[in-house]
């Protein structure tokens, strides 16, 4: 086989040299042409990377409409009163008379604990009474002729007819008898007193209903044992009018300031998800409640039940009705958010070229330097808006109203209703959602 390669010793052939270069020269063409391509393409890259973007604006026009701004909260229905029925006294049910749902009435009886123990106390009771009065009659007698014997003792003496030590250990015996009619007649009260705790005891194993209104919680059943030596048990939940109720709202306390009494409030709970329920504010508590750091009050609410279809305990999720306008200039809350100045910052910090479509009014306006809609410089209530004037953002000063979280009224400024009012521009929050699509396209 033969090879182009000389072995050592061999002549080379007279046209090596000129097969040589002909593919020294192809390699090096290849090489001045991918440094050529890699230049090209850096210098097109550099260009289109410092050159300015379009600026693209999404606008919403101004509007005309109803306004309404809400306080949100939480709470809980209730009954306007509810009474806990407990027992003075311990022992086993003996009755019931009353069950859940049970309309009573002032008086009523609705349980009763067995009073033989109780009718035994009163019986012994009685028998200690009139064992006290018995000794103070006694006493008494007793101390009457005491009271003879010394004014005897004391005659005879005065007559020399008698000792004078007589005469005075006779009066003695009778002052001592009187001072035991005394004791008798304390007695006679204790033994009264014990007699009345007893006959309350007894009273007390008849259990009654303080108010007019509705059973909604019996604790009890017939044949248990209540014990109240310690603190006196519930046997029964009473509400007095169960077509007046009340909702206790917890406010959180950066709102708690834009609640009036007699504010309107609107309300839904879970079991009737369509109805709307309407009442007032009747109070508003001074006294916290702080869960979890999260400093709340409660703002009561009365409301009218007259169909019963509210239930104690339900949770309501309560709008307080701040304040309403019915034809009010609106405008969006994204365009008082807005500051096209965000995107001009940002390619200084990537060394592009900002965009220069704001126009001189933002340099006028003082909001050039990185100034937001937030300024401190402005006065409470006044913000600055964006409109779209000939293709360009026009910064305009605007006196704010009520909002409703997601419009705001504009109640004085030079916008009218049908203005173009910037909202976003391409690269910030409408890019970055856009980015966002598509990449979960490819999760």
């Amino acid at each position: 086989m033969s090879s182009s390669r000389s072995r050592p010793g061999e002549e080379l052939p007279e046209d090596w040299l000129a097969t040589a270069k002909p593919a020294r020269s192809r390699r090096l063409l290849g090489w001045a042409i991918g440094v050529l391509v890699v230049a090209i393409g850096t210098g097109a890259w550099y260009v289109r990377s410092h050159r300015p973007h379009p600026v693209v604006f999404s606008t919403t026009p101004a509007f005309r409409g109803p306004i309404t701004s809400k306080v949100t909260a939480s709470g809980t229905l209730s009954a306007l009163v509810t009474v806990q029925v407990g027992s003075q006294v311990s022992g086993r049910i003996d009755h019931l008379f009353v069950d859940y749902n049970s309309p009573v009435h002032r008086g009523e009886i609705l349980a009763t604990i067995d009073p033989q123990l109780f009718e035994a106390s009163l019986e012994q009771a009685r028998a200690s009474y009139q064992v006290a009065e018995a000794n103070l009659a006694k006493d008494t007698i007793a101390a009457q002729d005491l009271d003879r014997q010394a004014y005897r003792a004391q005659a005879l003496a005065a007559q020399k007819l008698g000792a004078e030590a007589d005469a005075q250990t006779a009066l003695a015996s009778a002052r001592e008898a009187q001072a035991e009619i005394l004791a008798a007649k304390a007695a006679v009260q204790q033994a009264r007193a014990n007699l009345d705790q007893v006959k309350v005891n007894l009273a007390y194993c008849t259990i009654t209903s303080p108010i007019d209104g509705t059973v909604i919680s019996r604790n009890v059943d017939v044949g248990q044992t209540v014990a109240a030596s310690l603190q006196a048990p519930t046997l029964f939940e009473i509400a007095k009018d169960l077509r007046r109720m009340q909702v206790d709202t917890s406010v959180a306390e950066a709102d708690v300031g834009r609640l009036k009494v007699k504010m309107p409030a609107q309300f839904t709970v879970d079991a009737y998800p369509d109805q709307t329920f309407t009442g007032k504010i009747r109070q508003i508590r001074n006294a916290p409640q702080t869960i979890q750091n999260v400093v709340t009050y409660d703002a009561v609410i009365d409301v009218a039940n007259p169909g019963l279809e509210l239930k104690p305990g339900m949770t309501a999720d309560v709008t307080f009705i701040d304040a309403q306008r019915s034809d009010a200039l609106l405008i969006p809350n994204t365009a008082l958010r807005f500051h096209p100045v965000f995107a001009a910052a940002k390619g200084k910090a990537t060394g592009r070229k900002p965009n220069t479509a704001f126009g001189a009014g933002a340099a006028s306006a003082g909001l050039a330097s990185g100034q937001g809609a937030l300024s401190p410089q402005l006065p409470p209530g006044v913000r600055i808006v964006w409109k779209l004037v000939a293709g360009k953002p026009r910064p305009v000063k605007i006196h704010v109203g009520i909002s409703d979280g997601v419009d705001t009224e504009v109640v004085s400024g030079r916008i009218k209703a049908g203005d173009p009012i910037i909202t976003d521009q391409n690269g910030t929050l409408a890019g970055q959602a856009a980015k966002r699509r598509k990449m979960r396209m490819f999760l």
